[in-house]
């Protein structure tokens, strides 16, 4: 069956945001869609589909449908799973809404029913909820990644896991793991999956000791391993690394104030004083094969990348300069209040650890001068040595992704695409290049797919750029049925890994035509 020609609306959503909305991210690049689309064949804007990319890149996004109860953060709105495929050289796109409870309960009281971050978990309409805080709504809005086919979305201070469909978006209900999923803290954002033995890694947090949990489960999708990893006190880690033969957890020292989380007011502080840990972990290792690091005091949102150089343990992630940076009465109240998420106000720069597991001993330097974020990685090159990270630039004093940054780390050569002005892109994804002698390519052989959202011509595209050559610019443009909110976070999912797509003759087939 051919695909259709002409995009469709499966469903529409009402939302309760105010009509006269200045909230800079309800509106603007981060405007919410309402809508639900199905575009079997994208129209292709310039260039041409590469025959050799084969695959389906999802991205997660937060696309709020009600306003909160006193004070929106841009990290609480509902989660939206944003679909682009490729096969036989044509496109097909997806969005669907994160069918979560909090959702479906907020839209049944037709408003808000439960605090974001930046609101006091007192305020919840409700005696339950979800998280670290607890009250809050697990909007499963963070993260996505694919485990054994099927795309799970995950929420950054823990909850559920939402099962979809990583080709049609169709909702597959919560993630149990056989019955060992642990319902009682829920799981963090930013699981890892380790492409050769198909395990999953996933790290939970609570305000109970022991305030750390680590888990393994079997590419059979069977819990096999938890460690409690004993901390000082409620920590706030958001990501977590892996190599061939350990995992790498963390306690940074921007935490919730102790004194005011006595009185259940959660106000992250960073704490200048006090050096940042690591710890490393057999992947099935116990308590007392934790392994514990001590840095120079920072926070850390991502890791591209971890791996084994001899006794030591190498793990790079993006250090922030200014963790807490101050309100310095520049910009308006928006860009005071969200401070602490653009990447110039942070400081955030590519950076390396190396901890010796013979000597203990800690070496760390930073690699690049240029503020960037968000890092990805040729996947197949997952807890290993690698050379290529890709990450996001950032507008000045915004949320905002404005380019794309190639960093060699062999060399240390940077390539930048610029957006331009007034676009937005999205966590960028790598996907090698599909066919021929895989095991002889280069690991920037391949291509890096992404989104944006365009405010001069209210509309957005994907864009697909040849990883090699970053600064040429893309080497296709696909145009979206409308324009969507700006987002975040990325997979990709090689159709050789999508048991529909294997087993059908067609994208058509493979979803669902």
């Amino acid at each position: 069956m051919s695909l259709r020609t002409h995009p469709e609306i499966v469903a529409t959503y009402l939302s309760t945001l105010p009509a006269d909305d200045d909230h800079p991210y309800r509106t603007g690049p981060w405007r919410p869609q309402t809508t639900e689309w199905d575009a079997d064949d994208l129209t292709v804007v310039a260039g041409s589909i590469p025959d050799d990319l084969d695959g389906v890149y999802l991205r997660n996004t937060e696309n709020p449908l009600h306003p909160a109860l006193k004070n929106y953060h841009p990290f609480d709105g509902d989660g939206m799973l944003h679909i682009v495929g490729f096969r036989d050289g044509k496109a097909f796109y997806r969005n669907r809404f994160v069918q979560t409870d909090g959702l479906r309960e907020e839209n049944a009281a037709n408003g808000p029913l439960w605090p974001g971050i930046a609101e006091p978990i007192e305020l919840s309409r409700r005696d339950y909820g979800w998280g670290a805080r607890t009250l809050m709504k697990d909007a499963s809005s963070t993260d996505v990644i694919v485990h054994r086919g099927v795309a799970l979305t995950s929420h950054y201070q823990c909850g559920d896991l939402y099962r979809m469909d990583p080709c049609t978006g169709d909702a597959l209900g919560k993630e149990d793991w056989n019955g060992g999923f642990p319902s009682d803290w829920g799981v963090s954002a930013h699981p890892k999956v380790d492409a050769r033995t198909g395990e999953l890694f996933y790290f939970s947090y609570s305000k109970q000791a022991p305030y750390l949990r680590y888990g393994v489960v079997s590419d059979s999708g069977q819990v096999v391993h938890t460690v409690d990893v004993e901390l000082p006190g409620p920590r706030l880690p958001h990501d977590m690394a892996f190599t061939e033969n350990y995992v790498i957890l963390n306690d940074f020292p921007l935490f919730w104030e102790p004194s005011l989380l006595e009185h259940n007011v959660h106000l992250p502080r960073f704490h200048r004083d006090t050096p940042s840990r690591f710890a490393v972990i057999p992947r099935r290792g116990d308590v007392s094969q934790i392994r514990w690091f001590e840095a120079d005091p920072t926070y850390v949102l991502h890791f591209p990348n971890a791996y084994e150089d001899g006794d030591e343990i190498v793990v790079d992630g993006f250090f922030q300069g200014d963790p807490e940076p101050a309100d310095n009465g520049m910009g308006n109240k928006w860009q005071r209040a969200f401070r602490f998420l653009a990447l110039d106000r942070m400081q955030a720069r590519l950076h390396r650890w190396r901890f010796n597991l013979v000597t203990g001993e800690v070496r760390e330097e930073q690699l690049s001068d240029s503020i960037s974020e968000f890092g990805m990685i040729n996947p197949d090159h997952a807890g290993l040595r690698y050379r290529y990270t890709y990450a996001a630039t950032g507008k000045p004093a915004w949320f905002l992704f404005d380019g794309l940054l190639k960093h060699d780390l062999h060399t240390g050569r940077e390539e930048r695409f610029a957006f331009g002005d007034g676009v937005y892109g999205s966590e960028t994804a790598m996907a090698p290049r599909t066919g021929g002698g895989a095991g002889d390519r280069a690991e920037d052989d391949g291509y890096l797919v992404t989104l944006t959202t365009d405010m001069n011509a209210d509309a957005s595209y994907c864009l697909v750029f040849d990883a090699a050559r970053v600064g040429d610019g893309p080497v296709c443009t696909l145009a979206l049925p409308e324009r969507i909110s700006s987002g975040t976070h990325s997979t990709w999912a090689p159709g050789a890994d999508l048991p529909r797509w294997r087993e059908t003759d067609s994208a058509a087939a493979a979803i669902g035509l």
